[in-house]
């Protein structure tokens, strides 16, 4: 249940509780200033006796009488008690029911700061952290709560702002010297006096230099697609999937990997720039961890009104239980771990999930039976 039901439950059963101790105490009183006041037969006849002779009865009829009298104020007494009874339980059934209606009204009002809380919280997790909830009122709980909340995420704020800033400042830093070693080594591997060993040392250390750059912009990349679409636009997957498939057309003819592309509309709300990203990175996992002869199958489309991308490749036999470490941030297949490979830099399915996660898609990975995988994401 809402905590809000709950709430009126909870008052709603306390009120009913109160109303039925309520109705039971005042049933008792009138009951027993009812007894109390009822006259007893043997008393009645004895203050009556010296005035038999007036009425002209005897005793036994004098003492009919009066047993009839007293039968007949026993039962008018009765009566006024179920009465009594009855109405005070209508009562409390229709005071209780209103009381329900209340509470519910109080509770909703009691609660309206939480809710304005949860939706600064939903906003502030969709788009940015500088949004503050600045709740008016007394300094109660609620108030302490927001004001809590705002105090966490001003600090979230210029936690991820300085994150945002050292991320900027370190890829100019670490950019800049690759850009000169690669400047230098070009040229000294052009000279003319340059002998075979210095060419050879050069282009390894051109390919070093190289690795480290996409490392860098992995990282880069890795840590930019935390961050929700700023300025998210109608973007199909079915083009995004074409595109990328005509980039990598060359290395999967080198690396002798027929690529099959079955594009139908599906049209998704997101970055462009990262849903690319994504899609390249999957085309790109799917012909560099696969073998020579094998296939890699791109599929697009929409399937309950979702947009969908499936990448299926063949390859080496992947474990099911292998299967979650491939999106971890420098892990890859084949039993290695935060190891240099010629065929990436272990990042590429940790950029896939992030970008999947803040595009609040589900990604999914199966292993197929003859080598590879398939995985596939859906977008809202």
């Amino acid at each position: 249940m809402k905590l809000r039901t709950r709430l009126t439950l909870w008052y709603g059963g306390a009120f009913f509780a109160a109303g039925a101790v309520l109705v039971a105490v005042v049933y008792l009183i009138v009951r027993d200033r009812v007894t109390a006041n009822m006259p007893v037969s043997g008393d009645s006849v004895e203050s009556l006796v010296q005035a038999r002779a007036q009425l002209g009865m005897t005793d036994e009829q004098l003492t009919a009488l009066i047993d009839t009298v007293i039968q007949r104020q026993q039962a008018a007494n009765d009566a006024t008690l179920q009465a009594v009874l009855f109405g005070s339980i209508v009562a409390l059934v229709v005071v209780g029911l209103l009381a329900v209606v209340f509470g519910s009204l109080m509770a909703g009002r009691v609660l309206r700061p939480i809710d304005a809380i949860t939706a600064t919280a939903r906003r502030v997790a969709d788009r940015s952290l500088h949004e503050r909830i600045d709740l008016d009122g007394p300094n109660d709980e609620l108030k302490r709560l927001a004001d809590t909340f705002d105090g966490m995420l001003a600090r979230l704020d210029r936690a991820f702002e300085g994150q945002r800033r050292f991320v900027a400042n370190a890829s100019h830093e670490l950019k800049t010297p690759l850009a000169i070693n690669r400047t230098l080594l070009e040229v000294a591997a052009a000279e003319p006096d340059a002998g075979h060993r210095v060419r050879d040392l050069a282009a390894n250390l051109l390919a070093v230099n190289e690795r480290h750059e996409r490392l860098i912009d992995g990282l880069l990349t890795l840590a930019g697609s935390e961050q929700a679409p700023v300025d998210p636009v109608r973007v199909d997957l079915a083009d995004i999937a074409a595109h990328v498939a005509a980039q990598f057309a060359d290395e999967a003819s080198e690396a002798e990997v027929a690529v099959e592309v079955a594009n139908a509309p599906g049209v998704v709300v997101g970055d462009a720039a990262l849903l690319e990203r994504l899609v390249a990175n999957l085309v790109a996992n799917g012909i560099r961890h696969n073998h020579p002869g094998g296939t890699l199958a791109i599929t697009t489309g929409t399937v309950e009104r979702r947009g969908r991308i499936a990448v299926s490749n063949t390859g080496p036999v992947v474990a099911a239980y292998e299967v979650d470490a491939l999106f971890q941030p420098f892990r890859r297949g084949e039993g290695r771990d935060r190891v240099e490979s010629v065929r990436g830099i272990g990042l590429g399915l940790s950029i896939v999930d992030s970008i999947a996660r803040v595009h609040h898609g589900a990604l999914t990975a199966v292993p197929n039976r003859d080598g590879g995988l398939t995985i596939t994401v859906e977008f809202p």
